[in-house]
C-alpha cells in the first residue's frame, strides 16, 4: 500500500506542472468582462488551454503587475498602460492593438438621447456615471466627449466615478444613476437582460479607444501565453470581438 501511495504521489508531482502550464492567467480590462468569456470558451475548444481571467480597471491591473501579480497576458483598454509596462521592463514586447472600443451613453430609462448634451443639462439627469479617467480609458474617453461638447464643467457636480466600467455598468443597470458612459459591449452582451436605452457617441469627439495587449515578462507559462496572444489577432478572435461591438482590423 505504501508503494502505491508513493507511486501515485510521484505521478502527481510529475503531471501537476504540465496541468498548470496549460492555464493562462489573463489580466483583462473591465470592458472585456463579457467578451473574455466568449474568447475563453472558444480558445479552450481550439487549444485545450484554459484561460483564467482577472477583471479590473487597466490602471489597477498595471499596478498589480508591477507589484508581482502572477499574470501571463495583459489586455488593456488602451495602449498607454501596456506601453508603460513595456517601457519599464514588465512586458516581453511592444503592445499590439487587438481591438478598438466604442463609447456609448446609456440609461435604463427612456430619457431621450437625440440631443444627449442638452439632456445631461436638464433636471431629469441628476447623476452621470463615468469610469475613473485616471485608471480607466473609457472614463477618459467619456471625459473627452463631455469636454468636446463644452459641457464638462457644467455637469461636473453630477458626475459619479466608478472604479471601472464594470461598476459603471452596475450603476446604469440598477438605476443608481440616470445616465452613464460605457462600452457598446454592454449592449451586445447576451447575458445582459436589462432593457437599456443608448446612443453611440460620435468617435470624432473622443480619442480612439485603441486596446493593446502584451505578454508579461515574468510569465511562467510562456508557451501557452504565446498561443493565446497569437489567437487574439487571428480571425476567430476578431469575429468574437466584432460580435461584442468592437472594431477590428
Amino acid at each position: 500500500m505504501k508503494k502505491i501511495i508513493l507511486i501515485f504521489a510521484a505521478g502527481y508531482l510529475l503531471f501537476t506542472p504540465a496541468v498548470f502550464a496549460q492555464t493562462v492567467r489573463v489580466a483583462a480590462a473591465a470592458n472585456l468582462q463579457a467578451v473574455i468569456q466568449a474568447l475563453q470558451k472558444d480558445f479552450k475548444a481550439r487549444s485545450d488551454i484554459e484561460i483564467e481571467p482577472v477583471i479590473g480597471s487597466s490602471g489597477k491591473l498595471v499596478a498589480q503587475i508591477k507589484n508581482g501579480a502572477p499574470f501571463d497576458v495583459f489586455l488593456s483598454a488602451d495602449m498607454a498602460f501596456p506601453q508603460d509596462l513595456y517601457k519599464n521592463g514588465f512586458a516581453l514586447q511592444q503592445p499590439q492593438i487587438y481591438a478598438y472600443g466604442s463609447l456609448i451613453i446609456c440609461s435604463n430609462k427612456d430619457i431621450g438621447f437625440e440631443n444627449w448634451p442638452r439632456t445631461l443639462l436638464t433636471d431629469r439627469v441628476k447623476k452621470i456615471a463615468i469610469a475613473n479617467p485616471s485608471i480607466a480609458p473609457y472614463g477618459k474617453a467619456a471625459q473627452g466627449a463631455l469636454a468636446s461638447k463644452g459641457i464638462l464643467d457644467d455637469v461636473k457636480n453630477k458626475i459619479v466615478y466608478g472604479e471601472s466600467i464594470s461598476q459603471v455598468n452596475t450603476y446604469i443597470t440598477t438605476g443608481n444613476v440616470e445616465v452613464g458612459f460605457t462600452t457598446l459591449a454592454l449592449i451586445m452582451d447576451p447575458a445582459n437582460k436589462t432593457k437599456l436605452y443608448w446612443k453611440a457617441i460620435n468617435p470624432k469627439i473622443y480619442e480612439p479607444i485603441a486596446q493593446g495587449a502584451v505578454i508579461i515578462k515574468a510569465t511562467v507559462n510562456k508557451a501557452a501565453a504565446l498561443k493565446f496572444y497569437g489567437y487574439l489577432f487571428g480571425a476567430d478572435a476578431k469575429k468574437i470581438f466584432a460580435q461584442f461591438g468592437y472594431h477590428v482590423k
